[in-house]
């Protein structure tokens, strides 16, 4: 008998459900968060189970990592492109945890990427780096917005990121002079981080080939190449260049039907870090490279500005792809004909 299993997945509760063939439920339990107890529903079924779905937002690390340790055969729910019966009136997680089964047993389950265990730390830790360099751009724009409405002077953000020393000395308020020194101090502290991250990550990334290659590609520097090979995997898993395009959201989202424009798609489906990834790189290929900048003139004089950069990024990104599949340095003679 074949046994089909969905879990609907919560900070700290998990509800798990398991169908045979014909749709009749085996088991439906909701558990806390203790991979002990899952594991232990679970292998009484063991032998019949064709997989399990587990549908989450942000937690699934250590269910899905525990359950692939175990042996189960485990599947991760595109939470984008799941859809329950419109016909249902009244859903719960009971219901939930069901149509995953269900959807599984049809062979239709709309499923995720499992990125490999031994390279997510690495993966995860370039994300924590982005995250930092975030905060410390919102601390440097704090400290320009106070000296502009007390002095109006404008201050360059890379004089405060490099520490040069600024005229806190201008300011006749000692509150406003505590505020800014306050940020200051935490833009230093994360500037040593920062620096640390990036010494770890460059260490762990240097031997790995697709990001050698990457950085021939126009506007792709060291830290865009750690985050399109971290972020993408194994580049394979696309079976073209316009999936992985699309995954890295450089192209439109519409809908049309007649010939007519119906609205847009999910333009959040994909991947966000390859997005500004790539966007980064068209806009440092539009400044230090002809053929990149000759491209998006063209662009921009049919399109506007930002679309003319989309297109840009499309293009980076379809060539990276080749770059990362076949092992071979940027040929940018290949890209703009």
């Amino acid at each position: 008998m074949k046994l089909y299993c969905g879990i609907d997945l919560h900070s700290n509760n998990h509800y798990v459900t398991i169908i045979d063939e014909d749709d009749r439920r085996i088991i439906d339990k909701r558990l806390n968060n203790d991979l002990t107890k899952t594991l232990s529903l679970l292998t009484h079924y063991r032998a019949d189970l064709c997989g399990i779905a587990i549908e989450s937002t942000f937690n699934w690390y250590w269910l899905v990592d525990g359950l692939m340790d175990a042996g189960y055969p485990v599947f991760l729910v595109n939470t984008c492109a799941v859809q329950q019966y419109d016909g249902l009136k009244y859903t719960d997680d009971k219901h939930d945890a069901f149509w995953l089964a269900h959807l599984m047993r049809l062979g239709i389950l709309p499923t995720g990427y499992i990125y490999p265990k031994e390279q997510r730390g690495l993966r995860d830790l370039l994300r924590k780096r982005m995250q930092l360099v975030q905060y410390r751009t919102g601390q440097i724009l704090s400290i320009q917005n106070q000296f502009w409405r007390s002095l109006g002077q404008r201050l360059k953000s890379q004089d405060i990121k490099q520490g040069i020393e600024l005229p806190i000395t201008a300011l006749t308020d000692p509150n406003i002079r505590m505020a800014i020194q306050s940020n200051i101090n935490v833009v230093q502290m994360l500037n040593t981080q920062i620096d640390t991250l990036e010494q770890a990550v460059q260490r762990q990334c240097k031997n790995i080939p697709e990001y050698q290659q990457l950085q021939t590609v126009f506007g792709i520097g060291k830290i865009l190449a750690q985050t399109i090979t971290l972020e993408t995997g194994n580049i394979r898993r696309f079976n073209n260049a316009g999936q992985f395009a699309s995954y890295s959201r450089c192209v439109g989202s519409k809908k049309t039907s007649n010939g007519k424009n119906k609205g847009k798609g999910n333009t959040k489906s994909g991947n966000k870090y390859l997005a500004w990834a790539f966007m980064e790189a068209a806009n440092a290929a539009i400044n230090h490279y002809s053929q990149a900048k000759r491209f998006y003139q063209r662009k921009m004089a049919k399109r506007n500005v930002i679309l003319a950069r989309k297109a840009l990024a499309h293009k980076l990104a379809r060539a990276s792809y080749y770059v990362m599949r076949d092992g071979v340095p940027f040929m940018p003679e290949r890209l703009f004909l």
